[in-house]
């Protein structure tokens, strides 16, 4: 029985985020995903466009999920701002880590993708854990949490569960910004 057009993509973009978290971006061709996808590269890019496109597809949710945090604490400010980014940057620091992984291994490449907001929502997310403060002790440790919960996030290695994972990210992260939960 044949697939579905969405199913095929869906197919495809799965097998496209195990195969770039193995052997990146760079070291993953189109016949490769296309192969454990179970399609002919012709099918493929019937559906995407190159992996660019492929990529494109793989971080917008991620990219949107960040944005509907900043909308979301956009209207707050002082401790209730700092609590409520933290939660939500570790939530979807875990929800997306594959995602966050992939942007690991290639951060430097994919803060210049031309269909990407990598640059502006990083500059929102530092803005919000800061607590919108122009201080640098605040601007210094708000990065420091930007950077702690990414490299956490993109870790292959099970320190713990999930909820324990969760928990301590959100109380370390609070912690080096000297923020104490209300």
């Amino acid at each position: 029985m044949a697939r579905s057009a969405s199913a095929m993509r869906g197919q495809i973009l799965e097998s496209a985020l195990r195969l770039f978290a193995v052997h990146g971006f760079r070291g993953t061709s189109l016949q490769d995903i296309a192969s454990d996808a179970g399609c002919s590269k012709a099918s493929l890019l019937y559906h995407f466009a190159g992996k660019e496109k492929i990529l494109t597809e793989l971080l917008t949710p991620a990219q949107d999920a960040l944005a509907a945090l900043l909308d979301r604490v956009a209207g707050l400010e002082g401790g209730r701002l700092v609590e409520e980014t933290v939660v939500g940057y570790v939530d979807l620091t875990l929800r997306f880590r594959g995602e966050v992984r992939l942007l690991f291994e290639h951060v430097a490449e994919m803060s210049c993708h031309q269909d990407l907001n990598v640059v502006e929502l990083a500059d929102g997310l530092l803005d919000a854990l800061a607590g919108r403060s122009p201080q640098a002790p605040a601007r210094v440790a708000a990065w420091m949490v930007v950077g702690a919960v990414f490299i956490t996030g993109a870790t292959h290695d099970e320190v713990a569960p999930d909820e324990v994972l969760r928990t301590e990210m959100i109380r370390s992260a609070l912690r080096m910004l000297d923020h104490t939960p209300s």
